[in-house]
């Protein structure tokens, strides 16, 4: 759930419990008040009627006047009979206080509180034959009492919190913006972007957390950079233990392949004959040290990178290729499309290229079964700046699992196009699988 929505759920839970609050409040005020009113009144009433009964004026005229109801609170009665007289009811304003509740109010209203208790006393306290004085909240006034002042105030209440509530909402939506900016950072993070992506905020808070990302991607981008370095270094190394490693086969097995070659020459010509079965052995380790020279020389052809500086890259790869359709057993055709002039591309990146060309051409070989694999070089860029390499293959495949794979072929691929500065994509062709790899000229100083 989104923090924006988790916080105004909260913020309108609080409101309601706040609203709740004050109407159950209200209507305990309420009935405190009509309580108070009937009490009022029954003082008032009391003092006014003991007053016409000491002037003897009770039995003249009736004591439901106009002052006398004056003396009543609304929504109260009071009841009394004077001596020898019946019972009369006198009521102030029970239909003014307005309209009736609805039936769950009423019913919960006298559920919580229940009927209010009537007020009693003697019209005298000497003579207790002159009166009783009852004085009593009419229930259904009492009812459209509270649920005047109640609706009331929950109008009010309801058209107050809601306009809080939007300018809440308004002003945290404004106030988390700064996290959008910042999830937005991170994901460039992800996407390799590590120029302090963030900057300054009016949230103290969120400036602290956009200082911790700027941080970290300084730490990053020095991380990576000296990564890259080491990379470009490994490579350096690799390369000239490449160059090392097929010197020692070349100048070590060389001469011992031709000693024995010499050697199985000479016993295949001095073999007597009436023994053509030692003849015979001696052709065979001809055969078998061909085989193996031709191993070798295979293997030299992997790692020797000295062709690149005496011939050039372009040579190189036709060579490569040239190679790889030579040795193929499966009846693979490797093609080479070169649209520019790679004469001028500096050495450390002709060796990458050349070798990332041979690694993408050996996992085809190895993985697949293309009946074709196309190798393009062109440079590209409005103004040349980047080297575009493409290596595209017949033999079906799964981009997404390449794209995802942690072998070594892969990630040594992507370290060398990350020391150049380049990138790669692998995605699915036509009928197999294309792969795609830029390097940067200018900007990187490739060509300088």
């Amino acid at each position: 759930m989104r923090l924006l929505t988790l916080l105004l759920i909260r913020l309108a839970a609080i409101v309601l419990l706040c609203l709740a609050v004050t109407v159950g409040w209200l209507i305990r005020d309420t009935y405190r008040e009509i309580e108070a009113d009937v009490a009022a009144t029954s003082e008032r009433m009391g003092q006014h009627l003991q007053m016409l009964h000491w002037q003897h004026i009770m039995s003249r005229m009736e004591w439901e006047t106009l002052s006398t109801q004056s003396l009543i609170s609304p929504g109260v009665c009071v009841t009394y009979g004077p001596p020898q007289r019946d019972v009369r009811t006198v009521c102030s304003q029970l239909e003014a206080l307005g309209p009736l509740p609805p039936d769950w109010f009423s019913s919960a209203y006298m559920t919580l509180f229940g009927a209010h208790q009537p007020v009693q006393q003697y019209l005298s306290i000497r003579e207790k034959d002159a009166g009783l004085v009852i004085t009593y909240a009419d229930q259904s006034a009492s009812l459209r009492r509270a649920w005047h002042e109640i609706s009331t105030v929950v109008r009010v209440s309801v058209l107050m919190a809601a306009g809080i509530a939007l300018l809440a909402a308004f002003m945290i939506g404004h106030a988390l913006l700064p996290a959008n900016t910042i999830v937005e950072a991170l994901h460039k993070l992800e996407d390799g972007w590590l120029r302090r992506p963030i900057g300054r905020f009016k949230s103290a808070e969120f400036n602290h957390i956009a200082d911790a990302v700027n941080r970290l991607a300084d730490r990053l981008q020095q991380t990576n950079a000296e990564r890259l370095a080491l990379t470009a270094q490994l490579f350096q190394v690799q390369e000239d233990e490449r160059r090392a490693l097929a010197r020692d086969l070349h100048d070590e097995f060389g001469q011992a392949f031709a000693a024995t070659s010499a050697l199985a020459a000479l016993i295949e010509t001095n073999a007597p004959e009436n023994r053509p079965d030692i003849a015979e052995d001696a052709r065979s380790i001809l055969r078998t040290q061909q085989q193996i020279m031709d191993t070798l020389r295979t293997t030299l052809v992997r790692l020797r990178s000295q062709s690149i500086e005496e011939v050039g890259l372009e040579a190189s790869l036709r060579q490569l290729v040239s190679d790889f359709n030579r040795q193929t057993k499966a009846g693979t055709v490797y093609r080479l499309q070169i649209v520019s002039d790679l004469a001028e591309l500096p050495k450390r990146a002709a060796i990458d290229v050349y070798r990332i060309v041979q690694e993408c051409l050996t996992n085809a070989s190895k993985h697949g079964k293309p009946s074709e694999v196309t190798v393009r070089l062109e440079i590209a860029g409005s103004i040349a700046s980047e080297l575009a390499l493409t290596i595209e293959d017949d033999g079906g495949g799964d981009a997404s699992r390449i794209q995802t794979s942690f072998g070594h072929g892969i990630i040594g691929i992507r370290e060398r196009l990350a020391a150049l500065g380049g990138a790669m994509s692998i995605v699915s062709g036509r009928q197999g699988i294309r792969i795609t790899a830029t390097v940067p000229l200018g900007a990187s100083g490739l060509c300088a």
